[in-house]
Protein backbone atom coordinates (compact mmCIF):
# COMPACT_ATOMS: atom_id res chain seq x y z
CA UNK A 1 0.00 0.00 0.00
CA UNK A 2 0.73 3.15 -1.19
CA UNK A 3 1.87 5.89 1.68
CA UNK A 4 -0.56 8.32 2.71
CA UNK A 5 0.87 12.13 3.02
CA UNK A 6 -1.37 13.61 5.53
CA UNK A 7 -1.58 17.20 5.52
CA UNK A 8 -2.61 19.06 9.18
CA UNK A 9 -3.96 22.42 8.32
CA UNK A 10 -4.84 25.05 10.72
CA UNK A 11 -7.81 26.08 11.08
CA UNK A 12 -8.92 30.19 10.22
CA UNK A 13 -9.79 30.27 13.65
CA UNK A 14 -6.65 29.28 15.29
CA UNK A 15 -3.97 31.38 12.75
CA UNK A 16 -6.70 34.11 14.36
CA UNK A 17 -6.12 33.29 17.58
CA UNK A 18 -2.19 33.77 16.91
CA UNK A 19 -2.61 36.74 15.00
CA UNK A 20 -3.26 39.49 17.93
CA UNK A 21 -0.19 37.52 19.92
CA UNK A 22 2.10 38.44 17.55
CA UNK A 23 0.46 42.20 16.98
CA UNK A 24 0.91 42.42 20.53
CA UNK A 25 4.60 41.52 21.08
CA UNK A 26 5.59 43.56 17.83
CA UNK A 27 3.60 46.32 19.44
CA UNK A 28 5.32 46.01 22.65
CA UNK A 29 8.17 46.34 20.78
CA UNK A 30 7.35 48.79 18.74
CA UNK A 31 6.99 50.97 22.39
CA UNK A 32 9.79 49.94 23.76
CA UNK A 33 11.95 51.29 20.91
CA UNK A 34 9.89 54.49 21.23
CA UNK A 35 10.42 54.73 24.84
CA UNK A 36 14.25 54.36 24.39
CA UNK A 37 14.76 56.77 21.53
CA UNK A 38 12.31 59.30 23.51
CA UNK A 39 14.88 59.00 26.69
CA UNK A 40 17.58 58.95 24.68
CA UNK A 41 16.40 62.21 22.83
CA UNK A 42 15.40 63.84 26.59
CA UNK A 43 19.02 62.87 27.77
CA UNK A 44 20.89 64.47 25.05
CA UNK A 45 18.70 67.85 24.63
CA UNK A 46 19.42 67.98 28.80
CA UNK A 47 23.06 67.43 27.89
CA UNK A 48 22.89 69.77 24.64
CA UNK A 49 21.13 71.75 27.10
CA UNK A 50 23.88 72.40 29.76
CA UNK A 51 27.08 70.90 28.26
CA UNK A 52 28.81 71.62 31.65
CA UNK A 53 27.33 69.37 34.25
CA UNK A 54 29.98 67.58 35.90
CA UNK A 55 29.36 64.38 38.15
CA UNK A 56 25.81 62.93 39.47
CA UNK A 57 22.97 64.52 40.77
CA UNK A 58 24.28 66.70 44.32
CA UNK A 59 22.60 66.54 47.50
CA UNK A 60 23.50 67.90 51.04
CA UNK A 61 25.23 64.85 51.76
CA UNK A 62 27.47 65.22 48.67
CA UNK A 63 28.23 68.78 48.46
CA UNK A 64 28.76 68.37 52.62
CA UNK A 65 31.28 65.30 52.24
CA UNK A 66 35.06 65.68 52.40
CA UNK A 67 35.42 64.33 49.25
CA UNK A 68 33.47 64.35 46.20
CA UNK A 69 32.64 62.01 43.10
CA UNK A 70 36.17 62.21 41.66
CA UNK A 71 39.73 61.11 42.38
CA UNK A 72 41.79 63.72 42.42
CA UNK A 73 45.40 64.36 41.43
CA UNK A 74 47.81 67.13 41.97
CA UNK A 75 51.31 68.26 40.69
CA UNK A 76 53.16 71.25 42.47
CA UNK A 77 54.84 74.34 40.37
CA UNK A 78 57.81 75.84 41.55
CA UNK A 79 57.80 79.73 41.43
CA UNK A 80 61.31 79.45 39.69
CA UNK A 81 59.07 78.24 36.64
CA UNK A 82 56.48 81.03 36.22
CA UNK A 83 55.88 84.41 36.09
CA UNK A 84 53.51 86.76 38.10
CA UNK A 85 52.73 85.14 41.17
CA UNK A 86 54.57 82.30 43.08
CA UNK A 87 53.96 79.51 42.29
CA UNK A 88 51.49 76.64 44.10
CA UNK A 89 49.56 73.25 43.48
CA UNK A 90 47.18 72.40 40.92
CA UNK A 91 44.85 69.92 42.33
CA UNK A 92 42.28 68.25 39.63
CA UNK A 93 40.23 65.37 38.32
CA UNK A 94 41.89 62.39 37.46
CA UNK A 95 39.50 61.09 35.23
CA UNK A 96 39.21 63.00 31.49
CA UNK A 97 36.33 61.16 30.72
CA UNK A 98 33.80 63.75 31.45
CA UNK A 99 35.47 66.14 29.23
CA UNK A 100 36.89 69.75 30.38
CA UNK A 101 36.56 70.88 33.76
CA UNK A 102 35.88 75.05 35.02
CA UNK A 103 39.11 75.86 36.87
CA UNK A 104 39.51 78.58 40.20
CA UNK A 105 42.78 79.84 41.21
CA UNK A 106 42.62 80.65 44.96
CA UNK A 107 45.05 83.24 47.03
CA UNK A 108 46.48 83.47 51.07
CA UNK A 109 45.97 85.99 53.04
CA UNK A 110 48.85 88.85 54.30
CA UNK A 111 51.78 86.86 55.62
CA UNK A 112 50.50 83.53 54.23
CA UNK A 113 51.49 80.84 52.57
CA UNK A 114 48.81 78.43 50.07
CA UNK A 115 49.05 75.69 53.10
CA UNK A 116 46.63 77.82 54.65
CA UNK A 117 44.48 77.19 51.52
CA UNK A 118 45.76 73.94 51.00
CA UNK A 119 41.83 72.13 52.15
CA UNK A 120 40.25 73.68 49.62
CA UNK A 121 42.28 72.62 46.65
CA UNK A 122 41.44 68.69 47.02
CA UNK A 123 37.95 69.32 48.39
CA UNK A 124 36.62 71.24 45.41
CA UNK A 125 38.67 69.52 42.66
CA UNK A 126 36.95 66.23 43.94
CA UNK A 127 33.65 68.24 42.96
CA UNK A 128 34.76 68.63 39.51
CA UNK A 129 37.05 71.98 39.10
CA UNK A 130 40.99 72.31 38.51
CA UNK A 131 42.11 74.12 41.51
CA UNK A 132 44.88 76.22 42.01
CA UNK A 133 46.01 76.92 45.21
CA UNK A 134 49.05 79.80 45.14
CA UNK A 135 51.62 81.47 47.09
CA UNK A 136 52.30 85.24 46.12
CA UNK A 137 55.38 86.76 44.83
CA UNK A 138 55.95 88.14 48.72
CA UNK A 139 54.14 87.23 51.88
CA UNK A 140 52.80 91.06 52.46
CA UNK A 141 51.71 91.76 48.73
CA UNK A 142 48.74 93.91 49.14
CA UNK A 143 45.20 93.29 47.42
CA UNK A 144 45.48 94.90 44.17
CA UNK A 145 49.04 93.01 43.73
CA UNK A 146 46.99 89.56 44.93
CA UNK A 147 44.49 90.25 42.18
CA UNK A 148 46.98 90.67 39.31
CA UNK A 149 48.67 87.81 41.25
CA UNK A 150 45.63 85.56 40.61
CA UNK A 151 44.72 86.44 36.89
CA UNK A 152 48.70 85.32 36.40
CA UNK A 153 47.74 81.76 37.71
CA UNK A 154 44.59 81.52 35.51
CA UNK A 155 46.73 82.34 33.02
CA UNK A 156 49.42 80.06 33.61
CA UNK A 157 46.76 77.73 34.59
CA UNK A 158 44.92 77.86 30.65
CA UNK A 159 47.93 78.70 28.81
CA UNK A 160 51.52 76.63 29.96
CA UNK A 161 50.44 73.94 32.47
CA UNK A 162 50.42 70.58 32.27
CA UNK A 163 46.70 70.30 32.71
CA UNK A 164 45.89 72.89 30.76
CA UNK A 165 43.86 70.68 28.05
CA UNK A 166 41.77 69.49 31.27
CA UNK A 167 39.98 72.97 31.76
CA UNK A 168 37.77 74.72 29.69
CA UNK A 169 38.87 78.59 29.55
CA UNK A 170 35.91 80.17 29.06
CA UNK A 171 34.80 78.89 32.71
CA UNK A 172 37.33 80.33 35.30
CA UNK A 173 36.71 81.78 39.02
CA UNK A 174 38.94 83.61 42.24
CA UNK A 175 38.60 82.95 45.63
CA UNK A 176 41.04 83.96 48.25
CA UNK A 177 41.59 85.16 51.60
CA UNK A 178 42.02 88.37 53.82
CA UNK A 179 43.91 90.62 51.42
CA UNK A 180 43.33 86.99 48.79
CA UNK A 181 39.87 87.99 49.59
CA UNK A 182 40.47 91.22 48.63
CA UNK A 183 42.59 90.09 45.78
CA UNK A 184 39.80 87.93 44.16
CA UNK A 185 37.24 91.13 44.05
CA UNK A 186 40.28 93.18 42.34
CA UNK A 187 40.66 90.01 39.56
CA UNK A 188 37.15 90.05 39.36
CA UNK A 189 36.80 93.76 38.72
CA UNK A 190 40.07 93.53 36.44
CA UNK A 191 38.62 90.98 34.19
CA UNK A 192 34.77 90.90 33.76
CA UNK A 193 34.43 87.65 32.10
CA UNK A 194 35.04 85.68 35.38
CA UNK A 195 32.40 83.23 36.29
CA UNK A 196 32.33 83.39 39.96
CA UNK A 197 34.54 85.35 43.09
CA UNK A 198 34.50 84.32 46.59
CA UNK A 199 36.07 86.31 49.20
CA UNK A 200 36.92 84.37 52.26
CA UNK A 201 36.63 87.00 55.21
CA UNK A 202 38.00 89.55 52.60
CA UNK A 203 39.80 92.66 53.40
CA UNK A 204 40.80 95.86 51.26
CA UNK A 205 41.07 99.40 51.45
CA UNK A 206 38.73 99.67 48.55
CA UNK A 207 35.23 99.47 50.03
CA UNK A 208 33.16 99.81 47.07
CA UNK A 209 32.58 97.54 44.01
CA UNK A 210 29.83 98.68 41.73
CA UNK A 211 31.86 97.55 38.40
CA UNK A 212 32.28 93.95 39.53
CA UNK A 213 29.80 91.72 36.73
CA UNK A 214 30.88 88.67 38.27
CA UNK A 215 28.70 86.49 40.15
CA UNK A 216 30.34 87.20 43.83
CA UNK A 217 29.46 85.52 47.01
CA UNK A 218 30.71 87.30 50.06
CA UNK A 219 31.98 85.32 53.45
CA UNK A 220 32.41 86.69 56.56
CA UNK A 221 32.71 86.09 60.03
CA UNK A 222 30.63 87.37 62.99
CA UNK A 223 33.68 87.26 65.41
CA UNK A 224 36.53 89.37 62.94
CA UNK A 225 38.49 91.05 64.25
CA UNK A 226 40.99 91.71 61.46
CA UNK A 227 38.30 92.38 58.78
CA UNK A 228 35.12 93.39 61.19
CA UNK A 229 32.28 92.49 58.76
CA UNK A 230 31.48 95.82 58.99
CA UNK A 231 33.74 97.44 57.96
CA UNK A 232 34.90 94.84 55.04
CA UNK A 233 32.24 92.58 54.22
CA UNK A 234 29.14 93.90 54.55
CA UNK A 235 30.15 97.06 52.20
CA UNK A 236 32.05 94.86 49.89
CA UNK A 237 28.33 92.66 49.36
CA UNK A 238 26.14 96.22 49.55
CA UNK A 239 28.28 97.87 47.08
CA UNK A 240 27.69 95.29 44.41
CA UNK A 241 25.34 96.38 41.86
CA UNK A 242 21.68 95.34 43.02
CA UNK A 243 21.01 93.42 39.61
CA UNK A 244 24.16 90.90 39.69
CA UNK A 245 24.07 87.86 41.18
CA UNK A 246 25.42 88.13 44.94
CA UNK A 247 25.40 86.65 48.22
CA UNK A 248 26.45 87.66 51.83
CA UNK A 249 27.20 84.29 53.80
CA UNK A 250 28.34 85.24 57.32
CA UNK A 251 29.62 82.49 59.70
CA UNK A 252 28.15 82.06 63.34
CA UNK A 253 30.76 81.65 65.96
CA UNK A 254 33.78 82.15 63.36
CA UNK A 255 36.90 84.67 63.58
CA UNK A 256 39.30 85.63 60.39
CA UNK A 257 40.90 82.38 60.52
CA UNK A 258 38.11 79.86 60.17
CA UNK A 259 38.97 79.66 56.26
CA UNK A 260 42.55 78.41 57.25
CA UNK A 261 41.26 74.98 58.11
CA UNK A 262 38.49 72.77 56.71
CA UNK A 263 35.01 74.16 57.10
CA UNK A 264 31.67 72.46 56.11
CA UNK A 265 29.61 75.78 55.95
CA UNK A 266 32.32 77.38 53.59
CA UNK A 267 32.69 74.59 51.63
CA UNK A 268 29.00 73.55 51.04
CA UNK A 269 27.72 76.97 50.05
CA UNK A 270 31.53 77.39 47.87
CA UNK A 271 30.66 74.48 45.98
CA UNK A 272 27.38 75.27 45.08
CA UNK A 273 28.18 79.14 43.83
CA UNK A 274 30.98 77.51 41.77
CA UNK A 275 28.96 74.79 39.77
CA UNK A 276 25.91 77.45 39.79
CA UNK A 277 28.51 79.78 37.85
CA UNK A 278 31.23 78.32 36.65
CA UNK A 279 29.26 75.39 35.25
CA UNK A 280 25.71 76.70 35.25
CA UNK A 281 24.49 73.99 36.70
CA UNK A 282 21.61 74.72 38.21
CA UNK A 283 20.93 71.47 40.15
CA UNK A 284 22.98 73.62 42.58
CA UNK A 285 20.36 76.46 42.53
CA UNK A 286 18.62 74.18 45.25
CA UNK A 287 21.39 74.92 48.02
CA UNK A 288 21.30 78.77 47.07
CA UNK A 289 17.37 79.19 46.81
CA UNK A 290 15.48 79.78 49.01
CA UNK A 291 18.01 81.78 50.90
CA UNK A 292 20.02 79.73 53.52
CA UNK A 293 18.14 79.98 57.16
CA UNK A 294 20.36 81.32 60.13
CA UNK A 295 21.50 78.40 62.05
CA UNK A 296 24.14 77.22 64.76
CA UNK A 297 26.43 77.70 61.77
CA UNK A 298 24.96 81.20 59.55
CA UNK A 299 25.15 84.05 61.74
CA UNK A 300 23.30 85.71 58.59
CA UNK A 301 22.78 85.17 54.58
CA UNK A 302 21.80 87.43 52.05
CA UNK A 303 21.31 87.45 48.69
CA UNK A 304 19.00 87.40 45.67
CA UNK A 305 16.81 84.95 44.28
CA UNK A 306 16.15 83.21 41.87
CA UNK A 307 19.28 83.74 40.18
CA UNK A 308 19.29 84.91 36.76
CA UNK A 309 22.89 83.68 35.19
Amino acid sequence: MRGTLVVQQTSPTRRARRRPKRLIRTGIAVLLATGALVTSQAIGAESAENPYERGPDPTTSSIEASRGHYAVSQSSVSRISVSGFGGGTIYYPTSTADGTFGAIAISPGFTATQSTIAWLGPRLASQGFVVFTIDTNTTSDQPASRGRQLLSALDYLTQRSTVRSRIDSSRLGVMGHSMGGGGSLEAAKSRTNLQAAIPLTGWNTDKSWPEIKTPTLIVGADGDSIAPVSSHSEPFYTSLSSSLDRAYLELNNASHFTPNSSNTTIAKYSISWLKRFIDNDTRYEQFLCPLPQRSTTIEEYRGNCPHEG
